[in-house]
């Protein structure tokens, strides 16, 4: 995932919402009880760590039984110091104390209180990127350091892999064509970050790649939902018994849940949004551009998809009155250059949205070169009386115009294409007129159409066309 363009925008439930969330994690919840309960007679070592004789009273608070209370309850004193929910008064002595943190996220605003969960979510990545602990203690050197080649295991590639697969995720859940905030299929994601995107069919090499992928990740996961950051449906244990074991109770082979769910929560949508914006990646959020000008909202929107685009405007315009909001909206349509088509369509949609007080201001551009066309067709939609019909030469600008807003916004679309059919079949002597045309895109769009047609005459028509309005353009 490269860092040099923008992700598409997310759209965060309220810090309200998603503080609340925080607070009732596991990880965020049982650190807080520990930081609440270390007094004068707790004591840690040097890493700050809870003595192994205090471990008992430590999973005594927080409930815990069993095997694994004490290691669970080590953990969380490690995220409540991690967080900053705790200090070392005296790291000789081992004491400590409850830290200013800890009143932040008992009494603090829902910022606060997602800052701490923040602090706990670093934590918890990072544990999730250590494998399995049982073979450490054979790989230690003389010296106690970590032979990390014996252990056939890289810190920094399995942390960078991590962070690719939630980076993946994330696009999954914001982006317009993946399930939003519903479940993605863990050998879904697995392959996102194994299979080559020109491999057609997988070998049985990067096949076995994938699986062993799965098992990482099944093994991530269910140390990341505690945290609030995923919701997790596990890999069917019976997929990981021996072939030569019968299943317990019969089984759906088409059933592909049984390879693990994993679906990114509201709070971790926010989680990895701040960690992605704070490694430099553009990651903007529904509702950034309200309190801005028109001229922001049609530059950010124009790079939005079309429902994000719709919410980001909706929430611009319950700001604003509809006369005035129409007329600045229309102020910063104008202009030449290459972005003008496509912030001109992002006016129009957003107009759409505008209701009928907004008349006034779209009849004041009816003369405008560039907004005639547009103020003209919201008129008409609208039942407007004495609405001037548009001249030929405005039909064959608005046209032009608006191809070139196709093409800045989806590229090569089959939308496009079928758009650029309808164009060349409805007028006859289009090419023959449109290259005319004084739009600054004029040749640019004429050589799509002419990539885009599947009908070779047409399509080399169009090239002449695109070639004449070069040649008229000076270029």
């Amino acid at each position: 995932m490269s860092d040099s363009s923008p992700l598409p925008p997310v759209r965060l439930h309220p810090e309200a919402e998603l503080a609340r969330a925080a607070l009732s994690t596991p990880v965020l919840s049982r650190a807080a009880r520990l930081a609440r309960w270390a007094g004068p007679d707790t004591r840690v070592d040097a890493g700050g760590g809870l003595l192994e004789e205090q471990l008992p009273a430590a999973a005594g608070e927080l409930g815990l039984s069993g095997d694994d209370a004490a290691a669970s309850a080590s953990e969380a004193w490690r995220v409540a110091v991690d967080a900053g929910l705790v200090e070392i008064v005296d790291e000789e002595a081992g004491t400590v104390r409850a830290a200013e943190e800890l009143k932040r996220l008992t009494g603090g605003s829902p910022h606060d209180v997602l800052s701490v969960w923040l602090a706990a979510l670093d934590t918890v990545l990072a544990d999730a990127s250590v494998p399995d602990l049982d073979g450490l203690v054979d790989a230690l050197e003389e010296g106690g350091e970590v032979d990390f080649s014996s252990l056939d295991w890289d810190p920094e590639a399995e942390a960078e892999f991590l962070d690719g697969v939630l980076g993946n995720l994330y696009l999954l859940t914001v982006g317009e064509d993946g399930p939003g905030e519903g479940p993605v299929p863990l050998p879904a994601l697995a392959a996102s970050m194994i299979v080559p995107d020109d491999m057609g069919e997988p070998t049985n090499d990067v096949l076995e790649q994938v699986s062993d992928a799965m098992m990482r990740l099944d093994d991530q996961f269910r140390i990341l939902e505690p945290i609030g950051l995923v919701e997790y449906q596990p890999v069917d244990e019976a997929l990981m018994a021996d072939a030569d074991e019968e299943p317990a109770a019969p089984v759906d082979e088409d059933d592909v849940s049984r390879y693990g769910m994993v679906r990114l929560t509201p709070l971790g949508a926010y989680g990895l949004r701040a960690r992605l914006l704070d490694a430099g990646f553009e990651a903007p959020a529904v509702g950034e551009l309200a309190d801005k000008g028109a001229d922001a909202l049609l530059d950010g929107t124009a790079r939005f998809g079309q429902s994000a685009a719709r919410a980001e405007t909706e929430q611009w315009l319950t700001r604003r009155e509809p006369l005035a909001s129409a007329r600045e909206l229309l102020a910063a349509a104008r202009g030449a250059d290459a972005g003008a088509p496509l912030r001109r369509l992002r006016c129009q949609q957003a107009l759409s949205l505008v209701g009928p007080e907004a008349e006034p201001a779209l009849r004041e551009v009816l003369d405008d070169p560039e907004l005639g066309g547009l103020a003209r067709v919201w008129l008409s939609e609208r039942g407007a009386a004495g609405v001037p019909a548009p001249s030929q030469e405005l039909v064959f600008w608005l046209t032009i115009d608006t191809v070139a807003a196709q093409l800045q916004a989806e590229g090569n679309s089959e939308e496009l294409q079928a758009l650029v059919e309808g164009l060349a079949a409805q007028h006859s002597g289009f090419f023959a007129a449109a290259w005319r045309v004084g739009h600054p895109a004029t040749a640019e769009v004429l050589e799509a159409m002419g990539r885009l047609h599947p009908d070779k005459k047409v399509a080399k028509l169009a090239r002449k066309a695109a070639f004449k309005a070069r040649s008229q353009q000076g270029g």
